[in-house]
């Protein structure tokens, strides 16, 4: 594990979807005096909260959050916007006496903040990104992303070529510039001390929570929330309203699907982008700390995808606070 030497701390929850993440930060936040700043792409969005699993009321009461509920789905925020109103948040929280806490699965948005990305400021065109959709509707996303393939294989290897949406911004930086996005990402580390905590579980009981959360949504009302948002004028056609939890209704919207169709498409959909985060978040990065617990600890035992990095454990909590302490004693000498 390495920190930042100097500035002020900066405490940043990395994992999966579905491990524990906002939980954890709520306990973590709530004992040493913390504010959490969201880094998740979903949960900016206003109206869309049980598809996000955005923190609760209850969890917002307990401990404040920055960065949910700022846009409305039909609206854009970029990741160099993202950026900048994350550090203004982390300065204002440590401006106040608090400790700021970065929490989000959201490998890009994580990532810009902590290696201090330097984004290029290149204005949205309308017109190209309309081109590169219509070419992703009639050619098939597979076919934009082995043109960005061409382009910038670096962007390439780390976008989903499912994440339509990312693949247009890469290639919209590209063709507006002449030049490969990542040539443009130099990095400018932020003057904070960082102490970085990867959650993560077996994949076989990861999956399983996924599942349980998917139809804790669904009984929470998450169809009636996709139906709210369209019917409010945001169709499925948004990059906000196609992402995991919202865009499988689409076909069920239109009478060509049921709504268990929709559901079993949202569990497999979120387990394929579970798979995706670990290529932001891996094991071997030696920034990140990581806790491996299990949701039953007897099943662990049984289970042979032990993983090869942490000890597993029911609830990791005490010796991440520890952790935490130890790590904000050493910020203030």
């Amino acid at each position: 594990m390495r920190e930042s030497e100097e500035g002020l701390p900066l405490i940043v929850i990395v994992g999966p979807t579905a491990v524990g993440k906002t939980a954890l930060a709520v306990r973590l936040a709530e004992v040493v005096g913390g504010e959490i700043v969201s880094a998740d792409s979903r949960q900016m969005y206003r109206g869309m909260d049980i598809g996000t699993a955005k923190a609760t009321p209850e969890e917002r009461a307990r401990v404040r959050h920055h960065l949910l509920d700022v846009v409305d789905p039909d609206q854009s925020l970029s990741l160099a916007q993202f950026q900048e109103m994350a550090y203004a948040a982390i300065d204002d929280i440590a401006g106040r006496g608090r400790i700021p806490f970065l929490v989000g699965g959201t490998g890009q948005y994580v990532m810009a903040v902590v290696e201090g990305w330097q984004i290029p400021r290149v204005v949205p065109d309308d017109v190209l990104r309309r081109q590169l959709c219509q070419q992703a509707e009639e050619g098939g996303a597979q076919a934009l992303h082995a043109r960005l393939q061409a382009l910038d294989p670096r962007a390439a290897h780390r976008i989903d070529p499912r994440n339509v949406r990312r693949v247009v911004r890469a290639l919209e930086v590209c063709l507006t510039t002449g030049r490969p996005i990542t040539e443009q990402q130099e990095k400018s580390p932020p003057p904070y001390r960082i102490l970085m905590v990867g959650l993560d579980m077996r994949r076989a009981q990861l999956y399983q929570r996924i599942d349980e959360r998917v139809e804790g949504m669904i009984q929470s009302g998450l169809e009636d929330e996709v139906r709210r948002l369209v019917a409010a004028g945001h169709g499925f056609h948004l990059p906000a309203m196609s992402g995991v939890g919202y865009g499988q209704f689409a076909a069920t919207l239109a009478g060509e699907a049921t709504s268990p169709d929709a559901v079993r498409e949202i569990k497999r959909a979120t387990r394929r982008f579970v798979r995706h985060q670990s290529n932001w978040f891996r094991h071997d990065d030696p920034r990140i700390r990581w806790y491996i617990y299990p949701a039953d600890l007897t099943a662990a035992f049984l289970s042979s995808d032990l993983g090869q990095s942490g000890d597993a454990e029911p609830d990791p909590y005490g010796r991440i606070l520890e952790l935490v302490r130890t790590f904000l004693v050493e910020s203030a000498q």
